[in-house]
C-alpha cells in the first residue's frame, strides 16, 4: 500500500503570520490536528498542532488571535513521499514519535498529510488483508512506539497501577 492511497490530500495551510485563532479554525473546518506553515512560495517552514495552540494559549497572557503561527510552530517537520510504501512512512513516524507526516510530491511540494489515524483506518485484520495491506498486528507496535512518553522523567512519574503489574505496554 502506498502513502498516496490513504493520505489526506484536501489540506489547508497557513503562513507564519497567521494567528492561532485562524489556525484553530482551519483545524476545526478540516477536522484535523495539524496545519502546515508555508512561506509565500509555499515551501514548508514548519507545522502548528492543536497541542501547540492549547499550550501557547494556556501559558501566555494572550488570546489566540494575538499569537502567530511563527511564535509556536515546530520548525522541524517530518515528511514522506506520495509514492512511499506505507510501512516506510510508519517507520518514520515510530522512529520520530510523531503522529503525522507531511506528504510531498516528486517535486518536493506539499501534497497531503498522512496521519496515524489514516493508517489505523486503512489497516486490516490478518484474515481480510490482501497482499500489501498493513495489518492491525503491524500497526499496534507502531502506535505503541509513537505514544510512548519521550523522556525518562515522564516515564518514571507515570508509574504502573496494580492492575497493570506484570503486564507490558
Amino acid at each position: 500500500m502506498k502513502v498516496s492511497d490513504i493520505c489526506s490530500r484536501d489540506i489547508r495551510f497557513c503562513t507564519p503570520d497567521t494567528n492561532l485563532a485562524e489556525a484553530a479554525s482551519i483545524m476545526w473546518e478540516q477536522d484535523c490536528g495539524i496545519v502546515p506553515v508555508v512561506d509565500e512560495k509555499k515551501n514548508v517552514k514548519g507545522v502548528v498542532t492543536d497541542r501547540d495552540i492549547c499550550m501557547a494559549v494556556a501559558t501566555r497572557s494572550l488570546l489566540a488571535s494575538q499569537i502567530t503561527a511563527s511564535q509556536v510552530m515546530n520548525g522541524k517537520s517530518y515528511t514522506c513521499r506520495l509514492n512511499d510504501d506505507l510501512r516506510t512512512a510508519m517507520r518514520t513516524m515510530a522512529e520520530n514519535s510523531v503522529r503525522r507526516l507531511l506528504v510531498l510530491n516528486d517535486a518536493g511540494e506539499l501534497s497531503g498529510v498522512l496521519s496515524l489515524t489514516d493508517a489505523i483506518l486503512a489497516s486490516k485484520d490478518s484474515k481480510s488483508a490482501r497482499t500489501g495491506d498493513m495489518t492491525w498486528a503491524e500497526v499496534v507496535p507502531i502506535v505503541g512506539a509513537i505514544c510512548r512518553p519521550r523522556n525518562t522523567e515522564a516515564k518514571a512519574s507515570m508509574g504502573r497501577s496494580p492492575a497493570l503489574a506484570g503486564t507490558h505496554a
